[in-house]
């Protein structure tokens, strides 16, 4: 296998290599490429051209920038994939962040530290108003995408490799994060007592659904009297449509268990919508949403956040995210000592890990109580095995101060 560098002018060198010839005229095929820099990034460059010619990887580039295979990648592969949701934060990603600075890029050409560079830059001063640094999250996000969207272009033959997945990006800092205390649940309870919004919050509290499966949740999808609800549906508002859709993932289809007080809850809501329904003249059926408007319409995601921050006010808490009544219900249930694979279960989790890898924060309580249940156990066994001890020695005559059994001194 052929190959060379010549310098073009000050910190410019061409890369020639032989590609073999076209299998359909027979004639020799050469690759040329450009690189900035030094002589020795050219050097590494004709290596790495090499070798992926050598083992079969080599990719004849495209004149394709990054910005026009970002679009597509979202029209086809993303379309097709991906919920409309996804889609359009991908989109909003692409459009304000990636494309404005990268866009320019061809895709062949496209180099780890120009990703780097992107990360540094952004996280200082990313923001699109110009007024500060994107945080650390919103940094790694664009990175997921990019190697998301990378790994595609090479299994589509457009790249060699996923450049994305030699760069590093920011850190991102776990935060621990809010929750109701136990004493103060009866506080919120009571604040959301007074609001059309009781029976949902005191059910994404007690069973730590995500706002959008407790609000695509239907009838027919609870059973009082088995104390059980399933999570089949989720629902989301996008571009002022309210959309309903099967949830994410497999895990996230679940059946979680009610206690008797939410069921109680549920019953006596029940009970009132069919009362107001009546009033209407449209009887209530299993299709309908638990959570609605009295003529059945379904609530906005947005709305009922806004309510939620209201009863947090007005009973006198601090600041707290309608998503955090799913860490409250996650906290609360690990730390009165609920095995995490239960909690993960009820949360609809992928794996333990993602349970155990979430509440971090709340381990070393439950480290403290293990060990002292454990420190317990084995003193109570320690006390057992002594009064078996002494129990067999005094059957067989070999009580302290037995003669004959006694030390032997001198």
């Amino acid at each position: 296998m052929k190959g060379h560098t010549r310098q073009r002018s000050k910190g410019s060198w061409e890369i020639a290599i032989d590609i073999g010839r076209d299998p359909a005229t027979g004639r020799r095929r050469q690759h040329f490429e450009t690189v900035r820099g030094t002589k020795k990034s050219a050097q590494l460059r004709l290596a790495e051209l090499l070798v992926a010619v050598e083992g079969g990887s080599y990719v004849k580039p495209k004149r394709l920038t990054l910005g026009e295979y970002l679009q597509e990648w979202l029209q086809g592969y993303v379309e097709l994939n991906c919920s409309p949701r996804t889609k359009s934060s991908y989109e909003m990603i692409v459009r304000k962040h990636i494309v404005p600075d990268l866009g320019e890029i061809p895709l062949s050409r496209l180099e780890p530290r120009q990703l780097q560079d992107f990360y540094c830059r952004h996280k200082a001063e990313g923001r699109v108003n110009g007024k500060g640094q994107l945080s650390s999250r919103t940094v790694r996000y664009c990175h997921c995408l990019l190697v998301e969207a990378l790994g595609h272009a090479v299994k589509m033959g457009l790249v060699a490799r996923n450049i994305a997945q030699a760069t590093n990006p920011p850190h991102v800092e776990r935060k621990a994060r809010p929750v109701l205390a136990p004493e103060d649940v009866p506080n919120f309870l009571e604040a959301a007592a007074q609001t059309p919004y009781h029976a949902l919050f005191y059910t994404l509290l007690f069973t730590g659904m995500r706002r959008g499966e407790a609000l695509a949740l239907r009838w027919k999808s609870v059973d009082l009297m088995l104390l059980s609800l399933s999570v089949v549906e989720t629902a989301y508002k996008l571009e002022g449509s309210y959309k309903v859709k099967e949830p994410k993932t497999a895990h996230s289809q679940r059946q979680v268990t009610l206690p008797p007080s939410l069921a109680l809850v549920l019953h006596e809501h029940k009970a009132g919508q069919m009362q107001h329904r009546a009033l209407l003249g449209r009887p209530l059926n299993d299709d309908d949403f638990v959570f609605a408007h009295s003529d059945g319409t379904p609530l906005d995601p947005s709305t009922v956040s806004h309510a939620f921050a209201n009863v947090v006010r007005r009973a006198g808490l601090p600041p707290i995210r309608l998503h955090d009544l799913r860490h409250t219900h996650a906290t609360l249930m690990l730390k009165a000592g609920v095995h995490p694979k239960i909690v993960s279960e009820r949360l609809g989790h992928s794996s333990i890990r993602v349970t155990l890898d979430t509440y971090s924060h709340v381990m070393p309580g439950l480290q403290e109580a293990a060990a002292r249940i454990f420190d317990e156990f084995m003193k109570v066994r320690s006390n057992q095995m002594e009064d078996v001890g002494n129990m067999l020695a005094t059957q067989l005559g070999l009580d302290v101060g037995v003669a004959g059994f006694e030390p032997a001194t001198t």
